[in-house]
């Protein structure tokens, strides 16, 4: 897989033009992530848009919901034609298994590709104290992302979404094609903003990452595509080595 393919910019924009320049401004872009505030703002419109352009669309809308709304929902984003889908693991295996099958309904209705379910397992904005301290969750953090991750495939997803400093041990437990998508990238020296467990392109990769999310380090620079080009150069040099 070429360095292009794994990185997914991360399209932060509170609406479709200032989404669509972006992307529009980086060439050699391959992939680009529609999360909450693109998609509240601009709409499925903006998928539509972005497919038009060429580009391969990550919905990360995070659905976390009953069984029947989550398998509504991964029906109508399959229909739009996004590759990759995320739902929340703590959903449940009865919601995950319901909103896989609808998916794949939802595609072959369309006449598309089956996407990629991705089970968010525990977002990388919490550290380990303060979410077994405020959520109440006694067994350690990266055991439990393992076992959302566990329940995820056992109701038949195809990846997950986890912080780069668990890849390798999902990896170990879910071998390849398994997806393993990681937000939480940031290239050496970046500020770490609102993320708590991060790791640089290379890192993640040699870890076992299908595909990293990038957000600010590339859309907040002066020039965006300078850094997608540096991101791509540090990943090909990490694979030839």
């Amino acid at each position: 897989m070429a360095a292009a393919d794994r990185i997914i910019l991360a399209l932060d924009r509170g609406d479709a033009e200032a989404a669509l320049a972006l992307a529009a401004a980086v060439p050699g872009l391959r992939w680009v992530k529609v999360g909450l505030e693109l998609f509240t703002a601009a709409g499925p419109a903006v998928v539509h848009d972005l497919r038009q352009r060429g580009l391969r669309v990550f919905l990360d809308l995070k659905f976390h919901d009953i069984p029947a709304t989550m398998a509504g929902a991964c029906r109508s984003a399959a229909r739009l034609g996004a590759e990759l889908i995320t739902v929340h693991a703590s959903a449940g295996g009865e919601a995950l298994a319901a909103a896989q099958e609808a998916a794949l309904e939802g595609s072959a209705a369309a006449g598309l590709p089956a996407p990629t379910l991705l089970a968010v397992t525990v977002l990388t904005s919490w550290d380990a104290e303060r979410f077994g301290r405020e959520l109440a969750v006694t067994t350690p953090l990266e055991r439990h992302v393992g076992d959302l991750a566990a329940l995820a495939a056992a109701a038949g997803l195809k990846g997950a979404v986890c912080s780069p400093l668990e890849v390798a041990g999902l990896r170990a437990a879910h071998p390849r094609p398994f997806a393993l998508v990681t937000p939480g990238i940031r290239p050496a020296g970046d500020e770490t903003g609102d993320q708590k467990r991060v790791m640089t392109p290379a890192a993640a990769l040699a870890a076992g990452a299908s595909h990293l999310v990038i957000g600010r380090a590339i859309s907040a620079a002066a020039d965006p595509a300078a850094v997608f080009a540096a991101c791509c150069a540090e990943l090909g040099s990490g694979e030839r080595g």
